[in-house]
């Protein structure tokens, strides 16, 4: 089989993992990756910001927790690494559409490096906050750039789930 194809049909979501740190040589191919995504027009609206401090990943993930009314709660389930996508509203009517692309380039690169992921919401909300906006301010994003999602990173401290059965009328053909 086709290795993209293998990947794409292989990768699954990861929410526990190990405290070892993303090998960086393997990072950087995972978010050139995300560079190469496609965007409406070609206008490269997203950005993507990379958080490796366990101080301002721990920040982050408190603040989402709020966000989705569970403060006790660990939506970034110990992952080392979590590159949030802003997406530059000024750009771009589609800020979603091409934000979410490049979190499916980041996902379906890191699982190709045997780097694990998952797509954690709520980065909208979250950075649309008091304290998310300061983090904002502290990357050099002003108001114009809208939270996307966050792509959590690292290596798996579990098995790799089975899929699901795809659902019956998946596919229509006509």
């Amino acid at each position: 089989m086709n290795e993209t194809i293998k990947t794409l049909l292989e990768r699954r979501s990861i929410r526990s993992f190990k405290s070892e740190q993303v090998k960086n040589d393997d990072l950087d191919l995972i978010l050139k990756a995300g560079t190469y995504a496609p965007t409406a027009r070609g206008t490269q609206a997203p950005v993507m910001v990379v958080v490796q401090d366990a101080e301002t990943i721990a920040e982050m993930e408190k603040l989402n927790a709020e966000v989705m009314g569970n403060p006790e709660a660990r939506p970034f389930y110990g992952a080392p690494t979590v590159i949030v996508v802003f997406s530059d509203t000024r750009l771009t009517n589609n800020a979603f559409q091409d934000g979410s692309l490049v979190l499916g380039n980041l996902m379906n690169a890191a699982f190709s490096l045997g780097v694990d992921s998952c797509w954690i919401n709520r980065a909208t909300e979250t950075f649309k906050t008091p304290a998310g906006i300061e983090l904002m301010k502290k990357w050099g994003l002003d108001e114009n750039y809208i939270g996307i999602g966050n792509c959590i990173l690292g290596y798996r401290d579990c098995e790799l789930p089975e899929a699901k059965p795809r659902k019956d009328g998946y596919i229509i053909r006509t």
